[in-house]
């Protein structure tokens, strides 16, 4: 028994000696969502999740036709996600949450209601998202800020998708952020196009459902840029009248390059939001407007109209600096 004993040591120490190998997790580049139970995931939540955490490659999520009651979050260790929908007209991920609505227990600031920040369809913290061939909307109707995406994270792009909503659709959050929207229609009633980030939208049909304001900038004082329309439609009912935009801060900067603009644009083009001092920190400018709207002889004396000079400083390399917004559409 002795000797089988020993053998046995000398067996178990011979095959701890051989090097061990661990088998390398495959971490999938791409998943299908489908609501038939065909692809990979049912719900795009669940794809979002499957995703490598801080992942360095981008991962392709592709979603089949269908409509997807979602509150979809990206987290901020979800990074490198690309949305592709089957069709920008029938993949559409929708919510109806607004502020002031009851919310289901609790929020993290101890909050029985939901409030703006939290009224999203799609809230996105992650860097390097990308969507396209998609709907985001927020069907709750003309009942105060609901908004429909809310975008937090750094280098993240759109190619064309809707965003659908009323007062607050599109929340532009965060001051280091950078987005970049590009062949997209955004709709709604009241600064529709709002926060701190640094935006280009580039050939995007701009639409308003009623006489208000589209964009409320809240541009910090530490950007150079803040809101920039490149070769954009301004688009509503020819009853209505809209401003471009007002400063929801004080340093709010917009910019309206070569953009076509309908009647319903008020002559004055920019509001102060009922407060004077912001006329000389907000900075609004254009250039080439056309259409009816586009007259600015007739724009409120402390905006801008840029020159030939000013208008190069509007590169994309100069806006978003080391990232190539461009590049990552055209993949």
């Amino acid at each position: 028994m002795k000797i089988l004993h020993k053998y046995l040591l000398v067996a178990v120490i011979i095959i701890l000696s051989f090097p061990l190998h661990a088998q390398t997790p495959v971490y999938p580049e791409s998943f299908i969502v489908a609501q038939d139970g065909s692809g990979n995931y049912k719900t795009i939540q669940e794809a979002v999740n499957a995703v490598r955490d801080l992942s360095q490659v981008q991962v392709k999520i592709f979603i089949k036709k269908g409509i997807y009651h979602e509150k979809l979050v990206v987290p901020s260790w979800k990074t490198m996600i690309s949305l592709i929908g089957e069709s920008k007209d029938s993949t559409i991920i929708t919510g109806n949450d607004y502020s002031g609505k009851n919310f289901p227990g609790k929020d993290w600031n101890g909050r029985d209601k939901y409030v703006t920040y939290t009224s999203y369809t799609v809230l996105v913290v992650g860097n390097d998202f990308h969507a396209e061939n998609l709907t985001i909307e927020n069907t709750a109707g003309r009942v105060g800020q609901a908004v429909a995406l809310h975008v937090e994270g750094d280098r993240c792009s759109f190619e064309n998708i809707k965003l659908l909503g009323n007062q607050d659709t599109l929340y532009t959050a965060t001051e280091n952020s950078r987005q970049y929207y590009k062949n997209c229609l955004i709709e709604g009633t009241t600064d529709f196009i709002f926060g701190e980030a640094t935006c280009v939208f580039d050939n995007c049909i701009i639409k308003s459902k009623t006489s208000s304001y589209i964009t409320a900038a809240s541009t910090s004082p530490r950007k150079k840029f803040g809101y920039i329309f490149f070769n954009c439609k301004l688009v509503a009912d020819s009853s209505f009248r809209v401003y471009l935009g007002r400063p929801w801060r004080p340093y709010a900067k917009t910019v309206f390059i070569n953009t076509e603009m309908g009647s319903h644009i008020l002559p004055e083009g920019w509001d102060n939001w009922r407060d004077p001092k912001n006329e000389t920190k907000a900075f609004y400018a254009e250039y080439g407007s056309s259409g009816q709207g586009g007259n600015v002889s007739k724009r409120v004396a402390w905006s801008h109209q840029l020159n030939k000079k000013q208008i190069k400083e509007y590169s994309l390399k100069n806006i978003f600096g080391d990232w190539n917004a461009e590049q990552v559409i055209s993949q």
